[in-house]
């Protein structure tokens, strides 16, 4: 499940509805999808058989005429280059367009002062608008696996605001990589002993 952040306003969000209320007036739509149609280490082209009636659905929607499997993670050559390309505020002249399958990543989206941060997961599905101010980054664990929806591929290139808002946040993570691994004590037992 996603987790939205709104720091200016000390929000956290953590439930589905409440994350589509926050996000609807941005635009962005929010949604979860199943996972357990398919394999975890299932290949792209079973991956977009097991979603074929949602992708052929998303297209019909949004006018989309493609839609891909992309999958990287920190082994991936030239990760840093292709990741520096989105993590700088900018925009784009079609729909951002992602359902996470695997790894987890943050989407800041900023309307006009106010700057929102949407970490995804596997099971989330965002539909950012074109033109929509954001910028994205990878957590901890550098991977990402996800469907991608494309009107064209051209208008997936990132158009640079230049205004450095994106330096005042720090791309942290909270999901299971920061918190670390779950331990288990006997204090309790000690104590009572």
């Amino acid at each position: 499940m996603a987790v939205v952040r709104v720091p200016a306003e000390e929000k956290t969000l953590h439930d589905e509805q409440s994350i589509r209320a926050e996000l609807a007036p941005m635009g962005v739509e929010y949604e979860r999808w199943d996972l357990s149609r398919m394999a975890d280490d299932a290949s792209a082209d079973a991956v977009l058989a097991a979603y074929a009636a949602e992708i052929d659905e998303m297209k019909r929607l949004g006018g989309y005429t493609t839609a891909d499997v992309i999958d990287v993670n920190a082994e991936t050559p030239g990760l840093e280059t292709m990741l520096a390309r989105f993590d700088k505020e900018h925009t784009h002249s079609e729909d951002e367009v992602r359902f996470i399958l695997a790894g987890r990543g943050i989407f800041f989206l900023r309307e006009y002062e106010r700057v929102v941060s949407v970490e995804v997961g596997p099971g989330d599905l965002l539909k950012v608008p074109k033109g929509t101010t954001h910028w994205f980054t990878l957590c901890e664990e550098r991977r990402i696996r996800a469907i991608r929806w494309f009107q064209d591929t051209t208008g997936w290139t990132p158009h640079y605001t230049g205004s450095g808002v994106d330096a005042g946040y720090e791309p942290v993570c909270f999901g299971p990589v920061y918190l670390g691994e779950r331990v288990t004590s006997n204090v309790a037992s000690a104590l009572q002993g």
